[in-house]
């Protein structure tokens, strides 16, 4: 963890929704660079969390951003302070092109004019396809749009909620190379369920659990902790164990050691991923 003061500080959050308490009290510090994971199994409250610091749900508690009370702000006011917001499901106008999209994202008073330049730089597609309409792209293409987005202003952080989520695993790099650049002048709260991507780009992790924070810490000292890990995430961190081959039988099909009666994985059968990448409550 860092020695200095965090940018954003988040004490005791709650929230109730129709009568439904989703926060139960929620604390978590955002590092002032680079990246904090915001970590947790399904419904463990993630992006309730994101949604009541950017005041898109009612909420109780204190948030300090840059030392700064915003627990009573309005969205359009926390924006203005320099809070950019890439949500779960993109949020982009499907009926608009790319270069609409964009231009809707440009905010007056941020200290200089919008940096296309380094949108079209880290997303050169975005300049490609800039008159294309955004519901005709790719979901990957889509999660482009939503970031950069967030890169248009001079925002003083990113909260980015589960931007590889449904993506394929060449675009899951694309995204996570991008992450890294920008987290090198913003900082990044990063809502994410790909382990190996908060391994990669989380100095700093926050977990919650049914509404609370369960851990707060640096992000690989937790990922090497097998059973903390387990508890808190519910996934296991080490790589699977070569499976060895049985002794000569019947063959997979068969009875014996070899095959499934034995317990162990048939010839041809997809390997276990190292690391899961989605889990349910």
């Amino acid at each position: 963890m860092t020695d200095s003061p965090p940018l954003l500080s988040v004490r005791d959050l709650r929230v109730v929704i129709n009568g439904l308490h989703i926060l139960h009290g929620v604390d978590l510090d955002v590092a002032p660079a680079g990246v904090t994971a915001l970590l947790g199994r399904n419904g463990a409250g993630k992006t309730t969390t994101v949604k009541a610091v950017m005041g898109l749900v009612p909420r109780t508690g204190s948030i300090l951003f840059s030392d700064r009370d915003i627990s009573s702000l309005p969205t359009h006011l926390v924006v203005r302070l320099g809070i950019g917001y890439a949500p779960e499901d993109r949020g982009i106008f499907v009926g608009l092109t790319v270069a609409e999209n964009l231009r809707l994202a440009e905010r007056a008073g941020t200290g200089g004019e919008p940096d296309y330049a380094l949108v079209h730089e880290l997303f050169p597609e975005l300049r490609k396809r800039a008159d294309q309409l955004a519901g005709t792209l790719s979901g990957g293409q889509q999660q482009m749009v939503a970031i950069g987005r967030t890169l248009l202003n001079r925002n003083r952080l990113i909260i980015a909620d589960e931007p590889t989520k449904g993506l394929a695993p060449k675009v899951v790099a694309e995204v996570a190379d991008v992450l890294a650049r920008a987290a090198e002048a913003v900082p990044v709260l990063l809502v994410e369920q790909n382990l190996a991507l908060v391994r990669r780009l989380a100095g700093t992790c926050v977990v919650l659990a049914d509404g609370r924070t369960a851990h707060q810490g640096d992000t690989a000292a937790l990922l090497a902790d097998e059973d903390a890990a387990r508890r808190l995430l519910g996934v296991g961190t080490r790589p699977p164990a070569a499976a060895s081959p049985g002794p000569a039988g019947p063959g997979p099909a068969g009875p014996g050691p070899g095959g499934p009666a034995g317990g162990t994985q048939r010839r041809g059968a997809p390997a276990i991923p190292a690391i899961t990448t989605e889990v349910k409550p």
